[in-house]
């Protein structure tokens, strides 16, 4: 089901169980673990998750502004389903939006999944428009990544974390399944995009399960080499049923000009191999969202933290080359 006119609709599928992603979302403890865009901190101001109940909250943006919210509680489902306004700074504002949430269970999956589904329906088309805009120049998007990292590493049974430091962003393209796959899969497409803008990159070898591709680019930073070999390339599988998945999964080095695994050239201590999982899934019609996961392998702690620390940038090195896919999906 597509999106009106006036909605912004967003989907996720998250790695952990309906109580976990509900409890994530309603814990004012946990909710201000990952609230807002990378580098935004949060403090609840009074939460009364209820029907009729509000939460007021600011947001503290990293160059020291201040962005006070409040929601007022429409409807509630436990474990399912939150419908509220959200808006001014006090109850005395106009909504700016309503926002729909359900939370569902991925059905068939050897693990617990929880899908997602918000709904955020504004006035009119014009006013979905620019707040779309607004999400995007704020980096809003980046809210529903630090979601699926916290889930990662969610203390939801009382016996510690649940283990895993990693990095997600998510990304919606207007192309078929099938372009986009192919915009991954293919060397060529590839070298011509993933690169920042304004760096260049080739690349020899094979995007296939036991293979390797090796990769040189060249930017703002000197010349970076690379190798990323392959444990699967799963294509699209269309289904009259089911809407199509694809993955590509890969452990990825930094290597010497002849190709052996080496350290980041800038950062001694960042890990040396990142297992890159990217799955891509059909949302509608001739749009795939593109999931991507960065974990560290056989890494020591402060390597992981070297990792973590670095999540602001990586959104933005990724988001710099999504950018350049998109504007290669469009020509």
């Amino acid at each position: 089901m597509q999106a009106k006119p006036n909605e912004i609709r967003i989907v996720r599928v998250y790695d952990a169980p309906v109580a976990l992603v509900w409890d994530a979302w309603t814990d004012p403890q946990h909710v201000a673990r990952w609230w807002g865009p990378r580098g935004f901190t949060l403090t609840t101001h009074h939460k009364d998750f209820r029907v009729g109940g509000h939460w007021r909250y600011t947001m503290h943006g990293p160059d020291g502004k201040d962005w006070p919210n409040y929601t007022r509680y429409l409807e509630i489902v436990p474990h399912a389903k939150m419908v509220y306004d959200h808006g001014a700074s006090d109850e005395n504002g106009p909504p700016l939006f309503r926002v729909t949430v359900t939370f569902s269970e991925v059905q068939g999956q050897a693990q617990p999944k929880t899908q997602m589904d918000m709904t955020m329906a504004l006035a009119t088309a014009e006013a979905a428009a620019q707040t779309r805009q607004f999400i995007k120049q704020a980096g809003g998007n980046s809210t529903w990544d630090r979601l699926a990292e916290y889930l990662a590493e969610y203390p939801g049974d009382g016996q510690g974390r649940r283990g895993k430091r990693a990095f997600f962003i998510h990304r919606s393209f207007n192309a078929p399944i099938t372009r986009v796959f192919e915009m991954w899969s293919n060397p060529q497409h590839l070298a011509k995009w993933m690169a920042p803008k304004g760096g260049n990159m080739t690349m020899r070898g094979e995007i296939a399960p036991g293979k390797s591709l090796y990769s040189t680019m060249k930017g703002e930073h000197g010349t970076m080499h690379g190798r990323a070999t392959y444990r699967e390339v799963s294509p699209p599988v269309m289904s009259e049923v089911h809407a199509a998945q694809a993955r590509i999964v890969y452990e990825q080095q930094f290597t010497d000009e002849q190709g052996q695994v080496a350290r980041h050239p800038l950062a001694p201590t960042w890990p040396e191999t990142l297992l890159t999982t990217v799955t891509f899934s059909e949302e509608w019609l001739n749009e795939t969202r593109v999931t991507i996961e960065w974990e560290p392998l056989n890494a020591s702690e402060v390597e992981i933290q070297t990792f973590v620390d670095a999540r602001s940038g990586m959104t933005g090195g990724w988001t710099a080359s999504l950018d350049r896919l998109e504007e290669a999906l469009l020509a």
